[in-house]
């Protein structure tokens, strides 16, 4: 990578910055990109030294100058700062969560960073400082210039990739959802980015069914054959290497697994439950389908155990690593 990539803070309280540390202090074991985070120097060294790490904090002016500083010190780009109280949200630290997540963006849109890393938010406390967006996904989306339906939220992990198609959303509302347009547009972006920031030449998508045993021919829903099997026809029509509607109950035994190279699902847990079933401390939050790579440890705040020590930081460092692999490729294929 020419670039670092810029990681955005998270909420301050929560596991986000003790991570961010973490995966800095491993970088040569973990072999990582650079990287810097955007705000929270004081925050970030009070973090680290509650987890028992030695980790020198450089504030820099520049993406540039990150890329110089790395192998020395954790690179900090921004003055804004506050208080680390783990386990404690605060008004204070959505501002700052915010803020950090609106500059990381912009550095990753404008091109100075190689791509944007996301730390953990609260919801439900970036909405009482004005954010207003379903998630991290939809504000960068916006901030790229591209709508909320082509965005495309992958989960990827050492053993699995899968793809929810609606997202958060009540499980009653998914049937009505889940559309010939949904799943063909929604599967084109996917195959497109395994090509383009994945490597892989020839895609196979496997499509998850929505009823159990794919429908029965009807006798447990109609979706399976009146709506996703006419997509996956359509798909293999336009050559993209589609199959299914596959039982979601067998999709992902591990003799299956081999035969796809990532799984599209029609609703949340059946693409999360078996992506966190085997990868819950490497699983990686991919946004598929943006000008810029985007990519979030595959977890939440964790206030709960903010500040103890007891965070694994495997997935913020899958994280960064995957974020640094993405773009490398897009900077080859330039």
């Amino acid at each position: 990578m020419a670039k670092p990539l810029a990681v955005s803070l998270g909420d301050p309280a929560g596991i986000g910055p003790e991570l961010l540390a973490t995966a800095w202090a491993a970088r040569e074991v973990h072999h990582l990109p650079p990287f810097f985070a955007v705000g929270g120097a004081g925050l970030l060294a009070a973090a680290a030294a509650r987890r028992g790490l030695d980790v020198p904090i450089r504030h820099v002016a520049d993406p540039a100058e990150a890329g110089t500083a790395f192998a020395e010190a954790l690179p900090v780009l921004g003055d804004d700062d506050g208080p680390y109280d783990p386990g404690q949200p605060s008004r204070q630290g959505a501002i700052l969560a915010l803020a950090s997540l609106t500059r990381a963006a912009q550095l990753a849109v404008s091109g100075e960073a190689g791509g944007l890393v996301t730390g953990p938010i609260a919801k439900s406390r970036l909405a009482e400082v004005g954010f207003t967006h379903p998630g991290q996904t939809e504000f960068v989306a916006a901030a790229c210039g591209v709508s909320a339906g082509n965005a495309v939220m992958m989960l990827a992990g050492p053993s699995l990739r899968t793809v929810p198609l609606t997202v958060h959303v009540a499980l009653a509302q998914v049937p009505g959802l889940v559309t010939r347009e949904l799943i063909e547009r929604k599967a084109r972006i996917v195959a497109a980015a395994l090509r383009r920031d994945f490597g892989l030449a020839h895609p196979r998508l496997a499509i998850a069914a929505l009823n159990p045993h794919a429908g029965e021919d009807g006798r447990m829903g109609e979706e399976d054959r009146a709506i996703i099997a006419p997509a996956i026809a359509a798909l293999r029509e336009a050559g993209i290497d589609a199959s299914g509607p596959h039982p979601a109950d067998a999709l992902f035994a591990p003799h299956n697994r081999a035969s796809f190279d990532a799984a599209l699902c029609m609703y949340h847990d059946q693409a999360l439950i078996p992506l966190k079933a085997l990868d819950f401390d490497s699983g990686v939050n991919i946004t598929l389908g943006l000008p810029i790579v985007r990519t979030s440890a595959d977890h939440g705040t964790a206030f709960a155990i903010a500040g103890k020590a007891e965070a694994h930081p495997g997935a913020t460092i899958a994280a960064i690593r995957m974020a640094g692999d993405c773009a490398g490729r897009r900077e080859l294929a330039a």
